[in-house]
């Protein structure tokens, strides 16, 4: 493998890892909000 493939190689796995770690963060902080959003149950604004 030369340098070349390498660094592409080295950049498609890099910026998936990183698109995917932030959906999984997306998808829990918003998950998160849903479980502790109290203002629709009666709760202080």
């Amino acid at each position: 493998m030369d340098n070349t493939t390498f660094g592409l190689t080295m950049l498609l796995v890099g910026m998936g890892g990183t698109l995917l770690t932030l959906w999984i963060l997306a998808i829990l902080i918003g998950w998160l909000t849903r479980l502790c959003d109290t203002s629709k149950e009666g709760g202080k604004p």
